[in-house]
């Protein structure tokens, strides 16, 4: 099997490492110092007290690369528009692609019943180029959960999980779907295999839509948004109009709203990721955890106050930071 990684920082540099321990044909993308470093020395993982370095190969552009049977995608979501011609650059008739991307995905209406079937999400696919130039006939739905951090140039940290559940757009278990979760598992991960994977997109979704943004606004780490009673009390709301937009798509939550918070209030004070896009001066993936899902409650008629007034605001700290188009 080969294996690409798009976007090796954190999360693809995770998986990658994991996989070319099992003996998986694996090629970073990548760019920068963190490249440099890792075409140098390798790539080290620093997981369970553990340090561990492989070198595999390590390329600057898709024409550096042989044709893989699987990309992993693993960047921003609002760095994917301006990547897809060069992730297409790489693929062969059969490439798979795993979308390992946080927020409502640019394939979720590919296939499913319901009267937008097919249409395009113009907050995390801006005309529709996503849809074009990534076939969603080659996607593999992947939801990430394990915390990572790139802690310098050729270096990753894990932290915390392992867990990367899988799942066809229209629910099959086919082939190439199998043949990947038993890669992932020989390597030590836990790929579950799901047939309802948009059900379990938005319960992940339900708490970074809220909060992300609210960490943004408040600067507060996870124990205080969701054990502050005010606090709490914005995210709920926000959730149960998110949760409105995404039943009447269909969607079944499979754990309650209080139980959701609850989980992130066990994590503790941790920062969420797009907190720290903002004090490193970064780019935040505000369209894929919010503004797509305020657009999904334009289009199925759901007002969404508190969702909005949350964007709105969140959209503008973004710009007053440099971190927003203006």
């Amino acid at each position: 099997m080969k294996v690409a990684i798009f976007g090796a920082g954190a999360i693809g540099g995770y998986v990658g490492v994991k996989l070319a321990q099992a003996g998986v044909d694996v090629t970073f993308i990548a760019r920068g110092a963190h490249l440099e470093a890792m075409r140098k020395k390798g790539v080290t993982l620093i997981s369970e007290n553990k340090r561990l370095t492989v070198r595999v190969r390590c390329a600057l552009r898709a024409d550096e690369v042989d044709t893989p049977d699987y990309v992993f995608i693993t960047l921003k979501a609002h760095s994917l528009p301006a990547a897809a011609p060069q992730i297409a650059a790489m693929l062969g008739a059969d490439t798979t692609l795993v979308i390992g991307v946080n927020g409502l995905p640019y394939w979720y209406f590919y296939g499913l019943s319901c009267k937008w079937r097919d249409r395009t999400i113009e907050s995390v696919d801006p005309g529709g180029i996503l849809w074009r130039t990534l076939q969603p006939a080659r996607v593999i739905g992947c939801i990430v959960y394990p915390a990572a951090e790139v802690i310098e140039p050729g270096v990753i940290e894990h932290t915390y999980g392992n867990r990367f559940t899988l799942g066809e757009p229209d629910g099959s278990k086919s082939a190439r779907i199998q043949a990947l979760s038993k890669q992932l598992i020989a390597a030590g991960l836990k790929a579950p295999v799901r047939s309802q994977i948009r059900d379990e997109l938005w319960v992940k979704l339900w708490g970074n839509l809220s909060l992300n943004p609210l960490s943004v606004l408040t600067t507060s780490t996870l124990d205080r948004l969701a054990g502050d009673p005010d606090l709490r009390d914005v995210c709920r709301t926000m959730m149960r109009e998110a949760q409105a937009v995404g039943e009447s798509l269909g969607v079944r939550f499979g754990i309650d709203l209080e139980q959701r918070i609850d989980g992130a209030l066990e994590v503790g004070a941790h920062k969420t990721s797009m907190l720290q896009d903002l004090e490193r001066g970064r780019p935040m993936e505000i369209d894929a955890l919010l503004g797509a899902v305020v657009e999904l409650g334009d289009l199925t008629g759901h007002a969404m106050p508190m969702c909005r007034a949350i964007l709105a605001l969140v959209r503008e700290r973004a710009r007053r930071a440099g971190c927003y188009p203006a």
